[in-house]
């Protein structure tokens, strides 16, 4: 009974934990969103990583690469959180979205945990979702 109950308070402890976790990083992903579609590149590459920090150099190059790689972020609506997930110590969060002319878009942003909090390492687009008519 009583490892049953340290394994119960264990988990219990670990969802919380992970909840937390889950809400700091919706908080980041979708305050970006927001300063792109306020044109604040500024204010969203201080969501950036480190990683992409060095890769793009300032925030003009991060904000071009994303208008015109990403035009689904650059201009976003209706964002929903879906599943976070650890993959090989990796932490991922699917993300479904509209852009502006309303088609709809699933992508995966890496995230990565830093001195300055939850920062998005990098962005994947993944195949449309299936929507029945």
């Amino acid at each position: 009974m009583r490892i049953l109950s340290l394994v119960l308070g264990l988990w219990l402890a670990a969802t919380s934990l992970f909840a937390q976790e889950s809400d700091a990083i919706e908080g980041v992903i979708g305050s970006q969103l927001e300063a792109f579609n306020a044109r604040d590149i500024d204010t969203a590459w201080q969501y950036a990583s480190p990683n992409i920090k060095r890769l793009f150099g300032n925030p003009g190059n991060f904000g071009m690469m994303v208008q015109q790689g990403y035009p689904m972020v650059w201009d976003n609506a209706d964002v929903r959180f879906l599943e976070l997930r650890d993959v090989g110590g990796l932490v991922w969060q699917k993300v479904m979205l509209r852009d502006a002319n309303g088609g709809l878009h699933m992508l995966d942003y890496q995230m990565i945990d830093t001195p300055q909090g939850w920062q998005i390492n990098g962005v994947q687009l993944l195949p449309a979702p299936d929507v029945g008519a």
